[in-house]
């Protein structure tokens, strides 16, 4: 099951970033993930569970956007999305295309966190303010 390597690696960058901003816990991560990564989305998110155990990430929520597939239609010279995986032509005018556009991405987008108040310490469960950490471009989970 490689979903429980990918859930490890997206735990450890997202812990690597939330402690880089000094955040207390990882309340939400939010991931962009494309029809066609390859990812069993029941198997992450069991995976996920367990990877998170003993992080600033336990008991956090894995947000997912699924990222539809898209392509790039050379009769109609537009971006379109297709209905399917399994057919690679232009929904509006059937002409085949396999230049893809979207839909290969496994990559975190941000998370929620609860940072940590200098002055009162870490925030009790729930007590904290929550603010967003953008994942950067260079995020090995990135595909796409």
């Amino acid at each position: 099951m490689h979903e429980l390597s990918i859930a490890t690696s997206l735990v450890r960058l997202a812990e690597a970033s939330a402690r880089e901003a000094g955040a207390a816990r990882v309340t939400r991560v939010h991931l962009r993930l494309g029809a066609l990564a390859g990812v069993v989305r029941e198997a992450l998110d069991f995976a996920y569970e367990v990877a998170t155990e003993g992080t600033l990430l336990a008991g956090s929520e894995l947000v997912v956007d699924d990222v539809p597939v898209a392509v790039w239609c050379p009769a109609c010279e537009a971006e379109r999305t297709l209905p399917t995986i399994h057919r690679f032509r232009c929904p509006t005018c059937d002409t085949p295309t396999p230049d893809v556009r979207a839909g290969r991405e496994l990559e975190i987008s941000h998370l929620d966190v609860e940072v940590e108040d200098s002055v009162s310490g870490p925030p009790a469960s729930g007590d904290g303010h929550a603010d967003r950490l953008p994942q950067p471009p260079w995020s090995p989970l990135r595909r796409g």
